[in-house]
This record gives structure tokens, sequence and C-alpha cells, in this order.
């Protein structure tokens, strides 16, 4: 029993962990129609501060990582993407992986290829224990902030003008500009809330390897896209379902699959997704709206 306890929690854990990648890369695909492969970039430079502000008070450390992943979201926005709207598919997504491409060479520059280590909190990496089970600190808040953040944006994209305003330029940008919706304003808001998920996505995934390179989020990246499209890449409550689902599932192989098998793991799961996209092209959330919670 206690084993299947703490499978369950490192599940949540995990799935929780893939939601807010998922959330990152949807939140922009329900504006633009671009898949923001720079949000790996975001999550590295959230990890790269953590890392270079260590001998400051923790929450000072979080704060200036949330700032330098909203700037730096903002910064993608105005020089590499603005350029861009309207575009092609074809010409956002490279436009999009080169902007990647471009950061991740840009912190092998300024770092080298090394890991550089850092604890986020020796506190976070603790655990409660139950009887025979552990419980790590981490998984703890790493829920809870995940379903906090989604209340959050739920609240947010239903009850705020700007909220209903990026849900009419999901639906329908052309008519939402025509009807006096500030596109600008719109995307940045996107970005900001990209760039805040890829802040808190870096303080728990740097909590749990302790150390980043500059291919930091790549990883997660690839995790969040298959997650957001597994659950309805247009859809927020979709990219969290699908996290949560592909978490879960992972887990679950993990604990599974037989010991010569466990290489195969990630495989697996992305032929799982592939068959469920072939029996349902949507994911499992339908809708037409791109930011709809």
């Amino acid at each position: 029993m206690s084993l299947i306890i703490q499978n369950i929690i490192n599940a949540l854990n995990l799935g929780c962990l893939f939601a807010l990648y998922a959330l990152g890369v949807a939140m922009v695909f329900g504006i633009l129609q671009l898949i923001n492969f720079a949000h790996s970039s975001l999550i590295m430079a959230g990890a790269y501060t953590l890392v270079l502000t260590g001998s400051l008070p923790l929450w000072l450390r979080i704060v200036l990582a949330l700032v330098v992943c909203v700037v730096l979201s903002l910064l993608l926005d105005l020089v590499a993407f603005r350029g861009v709207r309207g575009a092609n598919p074809a010409t956002l997504l490279v436009t999009s992986f080169g902007v990647s491409i471009a950061m991740a060479s840009l912190a092998e520059a300024l770092f080298g290829t090394l890991p550089m280590s850092t604890q986020v909190s020796e506190w976070l990496m603790s655990s409660w224990r139950f009887g025979q089970v552990f419980v790590p600190r981490v998984s703890v808040f790493t829920v809870l902030v995940t379903a906090l953040l989604l209340i959050g944006l739920t609240v947010f994209l239903t009850k705020t003008s700007i909220g209903l305003q990026m849900r009419a330029a999901s639906a329908d940008f052309s008519t939402a500009r025509m009807l006096g919706v500030n596109a600008n304003r719109v995307i940045s808001v996107a970005f900001v809330i990209s760039g805040v998920l890829a802040a808190v996505a870096s303080i728990f995934l740097l909590t749990s390897s302790g150390s980043v390179t500059p291919d930091f989020g790549v990883d997660a990246m690839l995790f969040g896209l298959v997650a957001a499209v597994a659950g309805g890449l247009s859809s927020l409550k979709g990219a969290a379902i699908g996290g949560l689902a592909l978490g879960i599932t992972s887990q679950v192989l993990q604990t599974a699959l037989p010991l010569d098998v466990k290489p195969f793991r990630d495989a697996i799961l992305f032929a799982a997704v592939f068959l469920l996209l072939v029996l349902r092209p949507s994911g499992i959330i339908r809708t037409s709206e791109g930011v709809r919670v």
C-alpha cells in the first residue's frame, strides 16, 4: 500500500510539472497559433538566474527569476515574433525554432556546456514521512502552485476585461481586432503569462535536478508540447489535462514496465499519444477557442 501511495504522489508531481510546461506552450499558441519552441529558453533563463543569484535570499531569487523570464518573453515577442505575425505556420515554426537555438547558443557562449549547480531550497528538498511513505515537500508545492495557477488563470480569463479580450482574440483574432481589441496588448499579456509559467516551472525543475545546462528546458518543452497536443493544443483546459495524463501515464509505465524495457518508456509514451491523435485528432478536449479554460 505504501508503494502505491508513493507512486501516486510521484505521478501527481510529474503530471503537474508537465501541466505547467503544456500551459506555457498553449497560452501563446491560443493567441498567435505559434508553437513557441523558445519557451524552453525561458525555462533555461529562469534556472540560470536562480543559479547566478545563489547567495541571495530565496524569495528574492524567485522574484528575479520571474522578472527575467517575463522580460525575456516580452523581448522575444518584440524582437523575434512581432515582425512575422500573420505569416504562414511554417515561417512561424522556423522563427520559433531558430530563436530557441540562438538562445541556447548564447547560454553556451556565456556559461559554457558544463552543468552549473545550486541548491534552490534545502527545506524544499526534504520530505515529510508518514510511516513508510515519504512525501517530498517540492512535490506538494508543485501540486499546490499548479492548482493555484490554474484557478488564477481561470478567474483571469473569465472575469477580467483583458482576459475576455484574450478569449475573443483566440476564437477569431481578425474579428476581435475589428471590434476594438488591442492586439499588441493581448499578445503581450499572453507572453507575460507564458513567462510566469516558465519561471515557475524552472524553479521546481531546478529544485529537483540541482543543475542547469544550455539545453535545460528542451525536454520540458518537448513534454509540454506533447502534453498540449494530446490534451488539445487550442485549449488551456486540455493542456492541463494532457499534462496530468502524460505525467501519470509516465509514472505508471516507470513502475509497471520490466527493467529491460524501462529505457523505452518515453518512446512508448509518445506512441500512445500518437495513437490517441489518430483516434481523436483534436485531442482530449475539443474546442474552437484557444484560451478557453
